[in-house]
């Protein structure tokens, strides 16, 4: 088996494997990662692979606002935050602008950040 082969499937596997909070973490972490790309290409004038990797960003923080549950208060305030990083966004690749995608990625490893200490709070409670 190629080894290209086989890191997809190890990729695939840990997909499949993963608990929501875990998917979450991943969701979170490919963001942070498409949004570096995107500055990359911003920096080599690379448009069409920067309008790409924004898209990709977009699409995880859709999907992040698409599974909030507005039972809980909180959800509002995610809700709020999401859709102003779609904005940003949306400037950023119309203005092709490494500066707000730089805003954008602090924001998302901020919250990235806070969600790994929910995680391991949760995990602490659960051997405590």
């Amino acid at each position: 088996m190629a080894p290209m082969n086989q890191y997809a499937q190890y990729n695939n596997s840990k997909i499949l494997t993963a608990s929501p909070a875990e998917l979450t973490l991943m969701l979170y972490e490919g963001a942070i990662k498409f949004t570096n790309i995107a500055i990359m290409a911003i920096e080599k004038n690379d448009i069409e692979k920067a309008h790409n990797n924004i898209k990709r960003v977009e699409r995880i923080i859709e999907e992040f606002r698409s599974t909030l549950d507005h039972k809980y208060p909180v959800a509002e305030d995610f809700d709020r935050i999401y859709v102003y990083l779609l904005q940003r966004l949306f400037e950023a690749n119309i203005k092709k602008d490494k500066e707000i995608l730089e805003e954008v990625n602090t924001h998302l490893r901020s919250m990235r950040d806070t969600w790994k200490e929910v995680m391991a709070a949760n995990k602490a409670k659960k051997l405590g």
